[in-house]
C-alpha cells in the first residue's frame, strides 16, 4: 500500500515530534522508526525528513547537536524541547479529530450484514444513504 504524499507531509511534523518524544535520535535512526512503527508503508527519504527537521529546529521545537558515535562517525542528534512537547499536544487534538471525523463517517457509510447462506456478515457501503 502506497500512502498518499500529501497525507506523508501532512503527517510529518507530530510523527518527528512523537519519535523525539521517545528520546533524542538522528536522522538514519529516525528514518529507521517511522518505517518500523508503519510497518513498512511510510517509506521517508533524507531528502524529506531533513528539511522537517531543519523547520522544526528553526520553530525552536527541536534542538540539536553534534556527537561522535562509537565508530568515530558525528552524528547530529535531535532532542524535542518544552515547546515542542506543547505542540506535539496540538497536533495530537488535531490528528484525533481528523480521526474521529473519519470514523464517524466511514461509520456511517458501512453497515454489517447479519449472516445468511445468501450474505456473508461484510460490511457493504449503502448507496445513497
Amino acid at each position: 500500500m502506497e500512502i498518499n504524499k500529501d497525507l506523508i507531509a501532512a503527517s510529518s511534523t507530530p510523527i518527528v515530534l512523537a519519535i523525539l518524544a521517545e528520546g533524542d535520535s538522528y536522522g538514519y535512526a529516525i528514518l529507521q522508526r517511522v518505517r518500523e512503527l508503519s510497518g513498512g508503508h511510510m517509506e521517508w527519504t533524507d531528502g524529506m525528513l531533513y528539511p522537517v527537521l531543519h523547520r522544526l529546529e528553526r520553530l525552536g521545537h527541536v534542538e540539536a547537536r553534534w556527537e561522535v558515535a562509537e565508530s568515530g562517525r558525528r552524528r547530529k542528534y535531535y532532542r524535542i524541547t518544552s515547546r515542542g512537547r506543547i505542540q506535539l499536544a496540538d497536533e495530537r487534538r488535531q490528528w484525533q479529530a481528523v480521526d474521529d471525523t473519519l470514523r464517524g463517517i466511514w461509520q456511517a457509510l458501512f453497515v454489517t450484514v447479519p449472516a445468511s447462506p445468501l450474505a456473508s456478515a461484510a460490511p457493504l457501503l449503502l448507496q445513497g444513504a
